[in-house]
């Protein structure tokens, strides 16, 4: 095995000075992931801002995550380091990749530098590797439900698998010390099925980048639209657990009364090719990012999101920061944030034809769509991701706590070199 160690100049992580700490000295964070910016999906944008938010408070944090591309060199600098795994590409998700087993190559960089804690982003099989060379050593570990993988199943004719894949992962998740959920209404679903140790740990939204002054007139004229047609947006996969059949019907019901009115879809998925042949007047923005991607919302009028699969939803709130009035059913952020008549409209249960009236219903009322879109965006500033990182390390030292309790020894630390960065046996190792 050869090991890579690359050291560049690299800024510390742009977050604001952080509330203090829930322990006065700082932690050893082992981060472990299978995406990572510039991966674009909710779970990489989250787990970015948790980075630099542990950063900013002190903490230092070693990220482990598959390879992105062929090339790729592990980052370190004082407070954040890398090792880089081997990953496959996920089927149908070129652009993401599953991070291989390596428990044992874990368990040896923890062994020798041990982290305070190790905290798991996704269930993978990079994220089984972890759990298991952590509980070997005796660490504290927490770990993250983000993706509802059990509801995917039935939108891909594999409904038997929904149960099965539910008890892989109350396994995995009830194997650790504490599990993060986004909202209060997963937090009592996944307490029926079994789940333990639950905590509610929120999403935050960048209000600075997503804004309504990202609303760009070229942009809409590059969709062929005048500044009084209506632009209705979703933004997501092109894939089948997006529900966007819903999203589809409920345009062609505004276009039928509004025949210049446009639909953007920005992402990228499996369902792409079969969208461009049968809808060939929807705008496929394709995968965005950054400011761009932040123009995309506001340079559009009414988002439509209609995915009942999501355990949160990081688009819904992006929406409301942009400034947009959103149409959602009652499920994940959106049931969490919205508020009918006031920032959008909540639909109930999962029947399309309540969401596609009240599609229509903000299609026809200009006045109240801008209504709307103001306190969408009051609703967005109030979600800082400032009390979600003091949340997210809340729990964190709870874990560590409760590991302290049970365990009679720890793992040495002789290994660790506060010194400089390069001391750091885990730093910078580009393990392949």
């Amino acid at each position: 095995m050869v090991r890579t160690r690359v050291r560049f100049d690299m800024k510390e992580p742009t977050m604001a000075a952080a509330a203090p700490s829930p322990q006065s000295d700082p932690w050893r964070v082992a981060l472990v992931t299978e995406t990572y910016p510039p991966e674009v999906n909710g779970v990489a944008t989250t787990v970015v801002r948790l980075v630099e938010g542990l950063v900013a408070n002190g903490h230092r944090v070693h990220l482990v995550r598959p390879r992105q591309r062929v090339g790729s060199v592990a980052l370190l600098s004082a407070r954040l380091s890398e090792t880089l795994v081997s990953g496959w590409p996920l089927p149908k998700y070129p652009g993401l990749r599953l991070g291989l087993p390596c428990a044992r190559l874990l368990e040896r960089l923890w062994r020798r530098t041990p982290p305070d804690v190790v905290h798991i982003a996704t269930e993978g099989p990079l994220g089984w590797s972890a759990r298991r060379a952590a509980r070997r050593l005796g660490l504290p570990t927490t770990s993250d439900f983000r993706t509802n993988f059990h509801t995917y199943a039935a939108h891909y004719g594999l409904g038997w698998l929904q149960r099965p894949v539910l008890a892989t992962l109350r396994s995995f998740h009830n194997g650790t010390g504490a599990t993060m959920v986004p909202t209060e209404a997963l937090r009592r679903s996944l307490q029926a099925d079994g789940f333990e140790r639950l905590h509610v740990v929120g999403r935050g939204v960048d209000t600075a980048r997503f804004a309504p002054q990202q609303r760009r007139d070229a942009l809409r004229a590059a969709w062929g639209v005048q500044a009084d047609d209506l632009v209705l947006a979703c933004v997501g996969r092109l894939a089948a657990e997006k529900n966007l059949d819903t999203v589809l019907q409920a345009y062609a019901a505004v276009r039928a009364e509004q025949p210049r009115a446009r639909l953007v879809l920005v992402g990228d998925g499996p369902l792409r090719e079969r969208l461009q042949q049968q809808c060939p007047e929807v705008i496929l923005a394709g995968h965005r990012s950054g400011d761009d991607l932040a123009a995309q919302y506001a340079s559009a009028d009414l988002f439509t999101f209609a995915s009942l699969t999501e355990t949160f939803g990081n688009v819904t709130t992006e929406a409301l920061a942009s400034g947009l009035p959103v149409v959602a059913f009652d499920h994940a952020a959106a049931g969490q944030l919205i508020r009918t008549g006031d920032n959008g409209v909540l639909v109930p249960g999962g029947d399309p034809a309540p969401f596609v009236q009240a599609v229509l219903a903000l299609a026809r009322d200009a006045d109240g769509r801008r209504r709307l879109g103001v306190a969408a965006r009051q609703t967005a500033l109030r979600i800082g991701w400032q009390s979600v990182l003091q949340q997210f390390e809340q729990v964190l030292a709870r874990s560590i706590d409760e590991q302290h309790a049970r365990a009679d020894s720890w793992p040495d630390r002789t290994g660790f070199s506060d010194t400089h960065p390069e001391a750091m046996p885990l730093g910078g190792s580009g393990l392949g």
